[in-house]
């Protein structure tokens, strides 16, 4: 009786639970289904048990990993098909190299997970993480221009109009500047966030936002302005794709802007040096009493700058786009300029024109590259900068360049969405595992681990001299800026001179070079820094030379020596 009473409270205890007891006990009421014998099979068979799978399906072992040696042979022949329509591209021979290592890994897993089951999981896992990353064309975009033309007032601005900044927020910051006595820098506090930034009125940090179209998501880079945070400005352009150079078409504001010793010049030349494509010039402070839209203001200062703009090699017809706009207003920023108020300028708005542009050919199938831009310490290492190449997960092992370290990815942030996955264009933050924030410097690189970036101390490059005063020869040493690494860098030796309009080489050593003379030098850095030659990856080639808060040179690296 006590037995009969004790397996009743059982069977009740277990429809109270209402729970299938099969699934957690399988063996101890039925038999198990076929998939779980399969699956048990499976497991047990690399412990050595060989009985158990001569018995569950003695053929499909044998099938299945027979073929995999063969698929490995096979898979290289196919290779090439993929690489023949790239020759166009200038990695040619070395595509071969960067993307090889990956894809025998990829076989190698194959091989090692034994079965059919897992290149599916392989297959279906990318889809997964697509859905958290951002769908959306990321474009960098830097605005440039002398201080106080009104960049982070059009940065501010454009996020009021976005929806990115709340009212509240804005009427805060309204509030706040009328107290100082500077109403019209409120706007500009959404994007200068430190209280000196705000109470000088100048931007020093590369400020950062984002905002979304529907085709695009943006990343605002708000440079600094001032001649003294021009390397700061480095920084931020070297991680845009599109740039906007602000002038101020205020009577005078222009001038002190674009004339010898303003910044206007400098930044657009840098720009073009860090590979922006496209420039859009917005005419900036239409409105200005001064000014009152008018046509004629417009046409000075865009005759004034457009000679300069196409000797840096700017086509106006493809790449380079005038606007008139007044940022404290809004006017031309979102929605076409009224046509009472501005009855000449007919073309489009600034947002729905960069929302138009072509996209960019992104390298999403090279090794991950990222250039560090900055770092921070929150329960880990939190790294910032733009993915230049490839594509990393949360888990992925990673380098960090050049003092090999290796690091594990915990999370991942697009824009300050938490995604598990990032490609080139976006501008990200990553937490990695197995690095002290103090060991890393901006201008660093996390790369791929199985193809991590050269590093170099000593490169051949050829350098255009811009603007210098005296003459420069061997010994000669200045700063230079290449992706996000400011070195202190001397010349060794002077190869040779090279004719601007027929690109020949002179067949003696020169003793020195002068202001508009291209040349090939040996160049040595201080301390071991990242980079690539320049025909092989642009991003990571190009730098520029500063001396005297001036910049005096830019050049792309030919070879890398040692």
């Amino acid at each position: 009786m006590a037995q009969d009473s004790d397996s009743n409270e059982v069977a009740k205890k277990l429809s109270t639970l209402n729970v299938n007891a099969m699934e957690f006990v399988p063996g101890k009421f039925s038999p198990a289904p076929a998939a779980v014998q399969t699956a048990a099979a499976a497991t047990a068979a690399p412990s050595g048990t060989t009985t158990r799978t001569s018995t569950a399906a003695t053929p499909t072992p044998p099938s299945s990993s027979a073929p995999t040696p063969m698929e490995r042979d096979a898979d290289p022949v196919q290779m090439p098909e993929n690489n023949e329509s790239e020759p166009l591209d200038s990695w040619d021979a070395e595509e071969d190299s960067i993307l090889t290592p990956e894809d025998e890994e990829m076989e190698l897993d194959d091989v090692e997970a034994d079965g059919e089951t897992a290149p599916k999981v392989s297959k279906k896992k990318p889809p997964k993480v697509e859905e958290s990353r951002s769908k959306k064309e990321h474009v960098n975009v830097v605005f440039i221009g002398h201080v106080d033309a009104g960049k982070s007032t059009i940065g501010g601005q454009i996020m009021s109009l976005t929806g990115m900044v709340d009212k509240r927020t804005l009427e805060k910051y309204e509030r706040e500047a009328r107290e100082k006595s500077r109403e019209s820098w409120y706007l500009s506090w959404a994007l200068d966030t430190n209280q000196e930034e705000r109470d000088k009125g100048k931007t020093v940090e590369v400020g950062r936002a984002y905002f979304e179209t529907e085709k695009k998501h943006f990343t605002i880079l708000d440079a600094p302005g001032h001649k003294s945070f021009v390397p700061n400005m480095i920084g931020g352009a070297a991680q845009a794709d599109l740039a906007v150079l602000v002038i101020s078409a205020r009577k005078g504001e222009f001038e002190t802007g674009f004339d010898r010793g303003g910044q206007t010049r400098e930044h657009a030349m840098l720009a073009k040096t860090a590979g922006v494509k496209h420039l859009v010039v917005l005419v900036n402070k239409m409105d200005d009493p001064t000014v009152n839209w008018d046509l004629e203001r417009y046409n000075e200062c865009k005759d004034k700058i457009l000679p300069y703009l196409k000797k840096l090699g700017f086509n106006p017809l493809k790449d380079l786009t005038f606007m008139p706009v007044s940022g404290i207003t809004g006017q031309g920023l979102r929605e076409p300029i009224d046509a009472s108020t501005c009855p000449w300028y007919q073309g489009p708005a600034f947002i729905p024109f960069i929302d138009e542009l072509p996209s960019l050919n992104r390298k999403t199938d090279g090794p991950f590259i990222m250039p560090i831009v900055d770092k921070y310490k929150d329960m880990g290492t939190v790294l910032m900068g733009k993915v230049e190449s490839g594509v990393a997960k949360k888990g992925t092992n990673l380098l960090v360049m050049p003092n090999r370290t290796q690091v594990c990815v915990d999370q991942l942030w697009s824009d300050d969405e938490e995604v598990t996955s990032v490609g080139p264009g976006e501008n990200v933050k990553i937490k990695v595992k197995g690095i002290e924030e103090e060991d890393v410097s901006p201008g660093f690189v996390l790369c791929d681990a199985s193809n991590p970036i050269k590093t170099g101390k000593i490169f051949d490059a050829q350098v255009v001299i811009l603007e210098h005063k005296s003459i420069i020869c061997a010994g000669y040493s200045a700063v230079m800026h290449i992706h996000c690494a400011a070195e202190e860098i001397t010349v060794k030796a002077l190869i040779c001179l090279v004719d601007k309009k027929t690109g020949e080489k002179s067949k003696t050593r020169p003793r020195f070079v002068k202001q508009d003379q291209v040349a090939i030098m040996r160049i040595e850095c201080s301390g071991l820094i990242c980079l690539e030659q320049f025909k092989l990856f642009p991003q990571m080639g190009r730098f520029t030379l500063r001396d005297e808060n001036k910049t005096i040179a830019i050049g792309k690296v030919l070879k890398v020596v040692e």
